[in-house]
């Protein structure tokens, strides 16, 4: 496995395993790594000859007050787990060689993508984003990115990016990872304490139910909100929620009814931890 800490490193290595024909894939990372991104990493290289993992903690995307500073740095641990499930290059840059010159934003796509849901309580969060991919995706030039269902926003932003500006790259969105307990799998998971990690698991019960309740026929979007809401009032008192929307999955805009297909998704912080979970409802509903 090949580490490169340099644009022009990343990109000579890249460029070789393209000239041999190989199809490249992507995995962005912002470190701290866990089996959610391994299976990112297992999934690309099961469709891709050359797998490339960046690790780089995006400042662009973290609003003052966050979490920046503390946000989990695990680099030698990840370079082996990078190794182990099969990656051909790390590129490991730091903030100085992404924006020797500060930086120039991606503006974030048109319509609501970016205002609802994350976007009304991290303003400027998806600008940083789409700005870091959008560099991501020029360094190294795949042909196809991967990300995680459990940030589903940022991948529905991220490929209307891809889409808008062109790039030659298919945004790949695989499964959420979770823990036994159904726990999303996250890096900021670390920072709960063990009252608050066994209060977490709430978060994919409630949303379980939320996606029952759908099943069962449709039913008002604010009815579904309720039950969510009541369940994690119960059994993760702990908890602050930020939101619980259900939202059209491919414009992220609210809707009025919920039936299949719909997102149902939500925020809710333990201390200083802020965990994001969604359930997709898809299909058709019990009884047609």
């Amino acid at each position: 496995m090949q580490v490169a800490e340099t644009i022009a490193q990343c990109r000579r290595a890249v460029a070789e395993a393209r000239a041999s024909g190989k199809v490249v894939g992507f995995v962005p990372t912002m470190g701290a790594l866990h089996e959610g991104h391994y299976q990112l990493i297992d999934a690309a290289r099961r469709e891709c000859g050359f797998v490339v993992v960046s690790i780089f903690v995006n400042p662009t995307q973290f609003a003052p007050g966050e979490d920046l500073s503390r946000y989990p740095r695990t680099p030698q641990a990840d370079l082996a787990g990078c190794e182990r499930r099969g990656a051909d290059l790390v590129f490991l840059p730091g903030p100085a060689e992404m924006y020797p010159r500060g930086r120039t934003e991606v503006e974030v796509t048109p319509g609501r993508l970016a205002e609802t849901l994350c976007g009304r309580s991290r303003p400027g969060h998806f600008a940083g984003v789409c700005t870091v991919v959008a560099k991501l995706l020029n360094i190294v030039q795949p042909q196809k990115a991967y990300f995680g269902a459990k940030d589903f926003q940022q991948a529905v932003i991220v490929a209307r990016m891809v889409e808008d500006l062109d790039f030659p790259v298919e945004v790949v969105r695989c499964p959420t990872v979770r823990e036994a307990d159904g726990l999303a799998m996250s890096s900021r998971n670390r920072y709960l304490s063990p009252a608050e990690r066994a209060q977490a698991a709430a978060l994919s019960r409630a949303l379980a139910a939320a996606e029952e309740i759908i099943r069962s026929g449709p039913r008002a979007s604010a009815d579904v909100v309720a039950a969510v809401r009541e369940r994690l009032a119960a059994e993760a008192p702990d908890g602050q929620i930020d939101y619980v929307q259900v939202v059209d999955p491919r414009t992220l805009e609210d809707v009025e009814v919920a039936r299949p297909a719909v997102l149902v998704a939500l925020a809710v912080r333990f201390g200083g931890a802020r965990l994001i979970d969604n359930v997709l409802v898809d299909g058709p509903a019990a009884g047609g």
